[in-house]
């Protein structure tokens, strides 16, 4: 899989752990930010987005401090499926029920640890189809 991921500056350190846990089995792509001064989280996650949406990336994750702000921005792209996710079990259902093709997780408020299994269940689970299906193909506004 390819992977894009992007962070504002208050996500910097835990996408740099995330990037050296996936790259060992996953492409990745980091679209920034690359070092704590300030920058607007929309602008990274537009950029992260685009790259989902022309078929370059399979999936994104996105971090900023609460992480809502970015899920917010990259939910207003149609076709993006993006979930706050700030436990493992969380991802499972986003995976499972919704085909969620991107998180958001909240950088200031998650341990590397934490982080790590909620990005391994997100690149892990599948989604379970069947009755979750009709439902996610009502998820997009015409």
């Amino acid at each position: 899989m390819t992977i894009t991921i992007g962070c504002d500056h208050a996500g910097v350190e835990l996408k740099n752990d995330i990037i050296n846990y996936i790259k060992k089995q996953h492409e990745v792509f980091d679209v920034g930010t690359y070092n704590s001064d300030s920058v607007d989280y929309p602008d990274i996650a537009h950029k992260a987005i685009n790259r989902l949406l022309e078929n370059k990336a399979d999936r994104v994750i996105l971090l900023c401090g609460s992480g809502n702000g970015i899920n917010m921005t990259a939910n207003k792209h149609k076709g993006v499926r993006s979930a706050l996710c700030w436990t493992k079990e969380i991802t499972d259902l986003a995976r499972k029920h919704n085909d969620a093709n991107t998180i958001a997780l909240p950088a200031r408020f998650l341990s590397t640890k934490e982080a790590l299994d909620i990005v391994s269940s997100f690149l892990t689970v599948d989604f379970e189809g069947g009755r979750h299906l009709n439902r996610v193909n009502k998820i997009n506004c015409a």
